[in-house]
């Protein structure tokens, strides 16, 4: 038998899932070059936001919560995904 808590907290099951899109927080973005991937999956592994996605033969970042940290540019040993300075 689980416990079910009505509070918050890491033991509870809350009823309304936040879904916040934290995107517009970044100032650069990560533009993944296809051609360069090898689909070792170090930028989904080391991704802090969780938004890197697989597309069929390459990841690329979810840019509605990406916050532009940098992160996967960083891991990449096949040097595949750069940064690029949002517009303003």
């Amino acid at each position: 038998m689980r416990f079910r808590s009505p509070f918050e907290g890491p033991w509870s099951t809350p009823k309304d899932p936040y879904d916040i899109k934290t995107g517009e927080w970044r100032s650069q973005r990560p533009i993944t070059k296809v051609e360069k991937c090898r689909q070792c999956g170090w930028c989904y592994i080391f991704c802090p936001s969780g938004c890197i996605e697989e597309k069929e033969f390459y990841f690329t970042a979810n840019l509605e919560y990406c916050k532009g940290c940098g992160t996967c540019s960083k891991v990449c040993p096949a040097k595949a995904i750069m940064l690029i300075r949002e517009e303003v």
